[in-house]
């Protein structure tokens, strides 16, 4: 993507035809989304860069090399507008593995779950292993680390001074994910980065959700560009009419497109042409049972969008919102050559696919061996923390015997937790879960060795009827969740992860039931997409055997840390109240016995 004035001689001299294209795609019908048309037209590729598209014999030489595409669609790269690629437990490298055959050639990410665990030095390491993929990574610098409030613990913390030097590396495309509560409550770190942005010019990416009225104005005049969450389509509207492009993301457990997509089909098609797709946080079972942005191609098809704008949604609306429509999105003249071979636009199967100029997937498959790097040190150091006793997850009280009235988190769906008051018996000054009312205990704990925090609360709704399970990727920031029917099985839960370097695990009655190792940084693995996929599969059926029946158990847990959704949240900080924005005691009343 770099240029200079000899790779431009060269490109400029190969778009004229004095120099032959490095390879032709030949016979195909070429998607346009910059006309709306579909018409026969070949491309000549130069290195990474399309320089010809129509009929491109004159570019043609004896060392050539051709791709025919006979019978097949010619579409640009899928461009996946905001993804946080970790929550997939896959490396980047199985990551390209996973997406890359399907379409998706690029994403906007802030790979902000690699800075938590491993800083600016971690972040580097993983620059270099995108270099070497087929998927492009454009990295948004996050707003601030970590995003919770209260601010929780993380390994490497990011404020004003960390963007006036970040902002200006070559991989830096925008400020990510500014959250709204940030911007309301007129954070220092999260304006200063705005404030970068600005002199930069540098475009500020959003997090809004349920932002109406006065508050999104206010979101609005701190400069923030698009939104990737929006939970109803009067919400879209409201925001596309005040001036912003707008993302529908429909992920692994949040399914928002059907509803979303409502803005254009029943309200104004017009707002198509400022609407792209992201899918956020997806399982690596969840991408090779149904696919990734050619999935949300599909959906948006069935759900009465044109073929397409459904296209144009997924590849040149993203590549604008971004402001980065002068190297993908398009097959077109001195663009990057991201290019799909489909079956059709109106099914949208991809047969091919081209990444950089060269052919890297067919079938469902990458063509070549794709290897992870060899991980440092600082992406695969030991999770910080002592070991645990069942002492720790014991919630301790000032009577001996009798009950307590406390508020426990209750799921409803991944992305809302709830009030729900529950009486629960006090057992020599311990709370005791209770699973015939669906209460377990929650913790998380700080395992970065900054500070040894432990939070204890309550939540509802995973119906475990028995034992633990225990996450150290944890979303916004990484620290290990835990939680279980007993005190016991999540000391031994946590255990494991600690001994192990970090991971997934289900355990019951002392014995761990399922066990998914996460070595890079403790969020990630290099484990092939399907191996990955059949551990989450086991992990799954684990906790449907201790009574879960969340299509997503694990998911669901370690979504709990993240402080921007309504209306509770768990940190190692305490259990948080995410509309006052401040920590809370969940005991909210004890009667001793009598």
């Amino acid at each position: 993507m770099q240029k200079n004035k000899n790779n431009l001689k060269q490109l400029i001299r190969a778009g004229r035809g004095i120099i032959p294209a490095d390879t032709v795609v030949l016979h195909g019908n070429l998607i346009n989304v910059m006309s709306s048309e579909i018409y026969p037209a070949d491309i000549a590729i130069y290195g990474d860069t399309i320089v010809a598209i129509g009929d491109v014999s004159d570019y043609i030489g004896p060392n050539t090399k051709t791709i025919d595409a006979e019978g097949k669609y010619l579409a640009p790269g899928l461009i996946d507008g905001h993804i946080h690629s970790e929550c997939s437990k896959l490396s980047i490298t199985s990551f390209a593995k996973a997406v890359v055959p399907r379409g998706t050639t690029s994403m906007i990410s802030g790979l902000d779950e690699y800075i938590s665990v491993s800083g600016l030095e971690g972040l580097k390491e993983i620059f270099e292993e995108i270099k070497a993929s087929p998927l492009k990574v454009f990295w948004g610098a996050p707003y601030k680390t970590p995003y919770t409030f209260p601010q929780s613990t993380v390994a490497f913390n990011f404020n004003q001074e960390v963007h006036s030097i970040v902002q200006k590396w070559p991989e830096c495309f925008g400020v990510w994910e500014t959250v709204r509560e940030y911007v309301q409550e007129e954070d220092e770190d999260t304006l200063g980065a705005i404030e970068e942005a600005f002199k930069n010019r540098l475009p500020v990416f959003g997090c809004a959700p349920m932002a109406r009225g006065k508050e999104l104005n206010g979101y609005l005049c701190a400069g923030v560009r698009l939104d990737h969450e929006s939970y109803d389509h009067e919400e879209v509207v409201e925001k596309m009419r005040n001036g912003m492009h707008m993302l529908i993301r429909e992920s692994s457990v949040t399914h928002f497109l059907k509803e979303n997509v409502r803005a254009i089909t029943e309200v104004n098609p017009a707002f198509a042409r400022r609407v792209s797709f992201c899918t956020d946080d997806v399982t690596a079972s969840d991408v090779l049972e149904k696919g990734h942005l050619d999935h949300v191609v599909r959906l948006a098809i069935a759900e009465g969008i044109e073929p397409m704008t459904a296209i144009q949604m997924a590849t040149i609306n993203s590549a604008e919102a971004y402001r980065i429509d002068h190297l993908i999105g398009s097959i077109s003249p001195g663009k990057i050559a991201d290019i799909l071979l489909v079956d059709s636009p109106e099914t949208f199967h991809v047969d091919a696919v081209i990444t950089n100029g060269r052919l890297v997937a067919q079938n469902g498959s990458l063509n070549y061996d794709l290897k992870a790097p060899e991980r440092s040190s600082i992406l695969s150091s030991a999770l910080k923390c002592t070991r645990t006793s069942k002492a720790d997850f014991e919630y301790k009280v000032s009577i001996q015997e009798g009950q307590a009235k406390v508020l426990s988190m209750d799921v409803k769906g991944p992305f809302v937790r709830k009030r729900r008051d529950v009486t629960l018996a006090v057992k020599d000054s311990v709370v005791m879960p209770d699973v015939e009312q669906d209460v377990l205990m929650v913790s998380v704990l700080e395992r970065f060795g900054r500070n040894g925090n432990k939070s204890l609360a309550f939540c509802s709704g995973w119906s475990l009827k028995k034992g633990a399970m225990a996450s150290s990727a944890a979303p916004d920031d990484n620290n290990i969740i835990v939680m279980g029917a007993n005190a016991s099985d999540m000391s031994i839960a946590v255990n494991h992860l600690i001994e192990n370097g970090g991971g997934q695990v289900v355990v019951a009655d002392g014995e761990v039931m399922e066990f998914l190792p996460l070595p890079v940084g403790g969020i990630a693995s290099d484990l092939e997409p399907k191996e990955i996929a059949y551990r989450e599969t086991l992990l799954t059926k684990a906790a449907n055997q201790l009574g879960c029946n969340l299509p997503e158990p694990l998911m669901y847990m370690f979504f709990l840390p993240i402080t921007a959704i309504p209306d509770y949240a768990i940190t190692d900080v305490g259990p948080v109240d995410c509309i006052a924005l401040t920590t809370f005691d969940p005991i909210l009343e004890l009667r001793a016995s009598r």
